[in-house]
């Protein structure tokens, strides 16, 4: 029979190493092997030749959402694939793209919804209405799976929930929803640069909210 220290030992956390918007010039040195993740998850708006810089050094899974900065990618249409997306755009190589898709890494469900409040025309923008047409897919997939969600990975976060009030960075009403419905355990945005001292990490509900600028190194 397993003691509390023994379980606690047997199910080992998960380490993650969430980056988004800023490259972290260290990264590219020593300090990437000392954090030894088991997953990396991005959140948008990062170099492409960043990202796969980190997956090929580290060996290990990485997944992200692309930022409004970011160039439109294509998905495959995953309604009768399953829960992996097929991709055949041009993002960064050895990554996976997971905007309105549900992706299993390190023994965690991640699920994904890309892109910022339009502000003006580009890719990966949406008004608050597209956004949650795409929130309620997303929670469709995830009742489907029947698999709890550990983490929520964005690049915009929920509105209120530490956005910004300028026009370019108002968070998501449909978030809210969305993360009551899912109930992660993370919640793990970027988008909004925060200056001066670092502020503690929301909560909504059970779930914890996590700005990831330029990145932050989490354990589940």
């Amino acid at each position: 029979m397993y003691t509390n220290a023994a379980i606690a030992e047997h199910l080992s956390d998960v380490r993650i190493l969430a980056v988004a918007d800023e490259v972290a010039e260290s990264l590219y040195g020593d300090t990437l092997k000392e954090l030894r993740p088991d997953l990396i998850l991005a959140a948008g708006d990062l170099p492409f030749d960043y990202l796969e810089n980190l997956v090929s050094r580290t060996d290990v899974p990485l997944l992200y959402v692309p930022g409004n900065h970011d160039p439109a990618l294509k998905l495959g249409d995953s309604t009768f694939e399953g829960l992996s997306p097929k991709y055949d755009g041009s993002g960064p190589p050895g990554c996976i793209n997971v905007d309105g898709r549900i992706e299993q890494a390190a023994g965690l469900w991640i699920a994904g919804l890309g892109g910022s409040i339009r502000y003006n025309e580009g890719p990966n923008r949406y008004t608050q209405r597209e956004m949650r047409w795409r929130a309620r897919k997303l929670a469709w997939r995830a009742r489907l799976s029947r698999r709890r969600i550990d983490i929520l990975l964005t690049h915009a976060p929920a509105a209120g929930l530490g956005d910004a009030g300028d026009p370019a960075h108002v968070g998501f009403d449909a978030f809210h929803r969305l993360v009551l419905r899912l109930r992660p355990r993370m919640h793990i945005h970027g988008h909004v640069r925060k200056f001066g001292p670092k502020n503690e990490d929301l909560r909504l509900g059970e779930t914890v909210i996590v700005n990831a600028i330029p990145y932050r190194v989490l354990e589940l």
